[in-house]
């Protein structure tokens, strides 16, 4: 009997490890994220003296993760992902300690740089997904990506149980919430320590990048659209998630209710996470992303109806798919883009880019939320979903040009 297609080969035990460590990284490590932007911004309100700079500590953290994505990319590649990403769980925990005391001494200047400090953590989280590719065949990588993004399905149940356990557990409103993210991040190396990645290596000095230059690498069709999409995909989850606690307890609902609804969230951000690979292989990277695009544009629609708790839950659980869709497509047609040798330059611009545009969406979120509507929350809310519109047009746009082009030129 004769095979019609041939089976890919199974992993090697080495590359399984690696995904398993990096599903529990996301895990584990990642439930602090979703802790975070849970109570950022309450607690940011509570310490702001304006309250349209109440998301600042959350857009902070964006920065910091923008700042570092290409330093932190260029680290991993000469000194392993291993050191990058106990560097990082480091990181995590002096910003977390920072922010613990600021809330202590009612600081919002130094809750904001401890919050600097939580985003070198957020973006040593976004290379997880590029790390399950590394030796990884290329007819696995998807699934490998959305098996390491799953992971934060298990983030999604256990950073809002967490926010409830310890966000009224002090006198201090939050303060246990911040010293609970250090002990998360102490998990780090113990982890990491199972993670078996070689790095590429240091080249002589005075020898040229084997790769593309960086000028190259962007005029790719791919991997400029793909970071497009990815930026705007990410940028738009951001911006909306980080007004939802202000918007749900604004609208006379309890910082429960945001919890719960956050929590929902996430849950959609990562669930699909088990199918999302299996569908990328079966449809297509660019028809994942479309899709992810539209259902972000669902999102928007059903938030602007009105802000019943159901429509909050709804709209939010719509964005975490359209998020899910359109951020792992997008990261797969990046990683089908370069070679390993131009891996540092390439993750870390897209990180770069992807990030930045989430840093402009949580600085532009609180002002959008309480300043541009007189205060008035439900005003708000609208303000902060009509933003979606030209970003969304932006992206599929770009996306309709890569596929209109003939398949040679791509």
């Amino acid at each position: 009997m004769t095979e019609t297609a041939a089976s890919p080969a199974p992993l090697a035990p080495r590359l399984r490890r690696n995904i398993t460590v990096l599903v529990l990284a996301q895990a584990l490590l990642g439930a602090q994220m979703s802790m975070i932007f849970t109570v950022g911004g309450l607690a940011g309100q509570s310490l702001a003296q304006n309250p349209c700079w109440s998301t600042l500590p959350l857009s902070l953290i964006v920065l910091g993760s923008v700042l570092s994505a290409q330093p932190l990319s260029e680290f991993m590649s000469a000194y392993g992902r291993r050191a990058g990403f106990i560097l990082a769980t480091a990181a995590g925990a002096l910003g977390a300690a920072i922010a613990a005391r600021a809330l202590y001494v009612g600081s919002f200047s130094l809750f904001m740089f401890g919050s600097f400090f939580a985003g070198i953590y957020m973006s040593a989280q976004g290379f997880y997904r590029f790390a399950a590719t590394d030796g990884v065949p290329g007819e696995f990588q998807p699934k490998a990506i959305s098996y390491v993004m799953a992971g934060g399905l298990a983030a999604a149940i256990i950073g809002p149980q967490m926010v409830k356990l310890t966000a009224q557990a002090m006198v201090v409103p939050f303060m246990a919430t911040y010293l609970a993210i250090i002990g998360i991040n102490i998990l780090g190396p113990i982890l990491f320590g199972f993670l078996d990645i070689p790095a590429p290596g240091r080249r002589a000095k005075g020898v040229a990048h084997p790769g593309r230059t960086r000028m190259e690498l962007l005029r790719d069709p791919v991997i400029a659209v793909a970071m497009i999409c990815g930026m705007v995909s990410y940028a738009l989850m951001n911006l909306v998630m980080t007004s939802t606690p202000l918007a749900v307890v604004g609208c006379g609902m309890q910082a429960s209710d945001a919890a719960n609804i956050v929590s929902a969230h996430v849950l959609a951000m990562y669930l699909p996470s088990f199918f999302t690979g299996a569908l990328i292989a079966r449809f297509g990277k660019e028809t994942i992303v479309g899709v992810g695009l539209v259902i972000l544009a669902a999102s928007g629609a059903v938030a602007m109806t009105g802000v019943e708790l159901e429509r909050f839950f709804a709209a939010l659980i719509l964005l975490g798919v359209g998020w899910n869709f359109g951020f792992i497509g997008s990261t797969a047609m990046l990683a089908s883009a370069h070679t390993p040798d131009e891996r540092g330059h390439v993750q870390g611009m897209n990180d770069f880019v992807v990030f930045g545009g989430v840093f402009l969406a949580s600085l532009s979120s609180g002002g959008l939320m309480n300043c541009s509507s007189a205060g008035d929350p439900q005003a708000g809310w609208q303000a902060v979903n009509m933003a979606m519109l030209p970003f969304l047009t932006l992206a599929g746009g770009a996306l309709i040009w890569l596929v209109m082009r003939p398949k040679e030129t791509r």
